[in-house]
């Protein structure tokens, strides 16, 4: 068995690299940009930080996770236009499992939302089920 005298616990440190604080006000740039001291012993995936979060990307929360998969199933059913190619297609099969997921997800999350979370997806899932009815009759 191998010795663990030799792997004493270290004292380490923790810098806080966020640009703003828990407040929100905005921290002194040249702190925030200022590498750490290199340490061979910290591993390399610990090393990296992770880019910084888009200013203008929502909060990723139940209800915004709901709208994007509802974002998505409408595309499919051709209700909105591809963001990028600016077409529409209409793929029911896509359309017909995002529903599908969203079903899933009310059933899982029955008892644990508050009553916008509940409301929201009880709508979207009507509204998207009644366009996938209206799309798959028309063809």
């Amino acid at each position: 068995m191998a010795d663990d005298s030799s792997e004493q616990q270290r004292p380490f440190k923790v810098q806080d690299r966020r640009r703003f604080s828990d407040t929100g006000e905005a921290r002194d740039v040249e702190a925030t940009d200022r590498e750490p001291a290199s340490d061979s012993r910290t591993a390399p995936e610990a090393k990296a930080a992770p880019p910084p979060a888009d200013e203008s990307t929502p909060e990723i929360n139940f209800s915004t996770f709901v709208l994007s998969l509802s974002t998505q199933a409408l595309a499919h059913l051709g209700e909105i236009p591809h963001p990028v190619e600016g077409t529409t297609t209409v793929d029911l099969n896509a359309a017909r499992q995002l529903i599908d997921i969203l079903g899933l997800l009310r059933e899982k999350t029955r008892g644990n939302l508050d009553k916008t979370e509940e409301s929201l997806l009880q709508n979207i899932l009507y509204d998207l089920r009644m366009r996938y009815v209206e799309r798959s009759r028309s063809r």
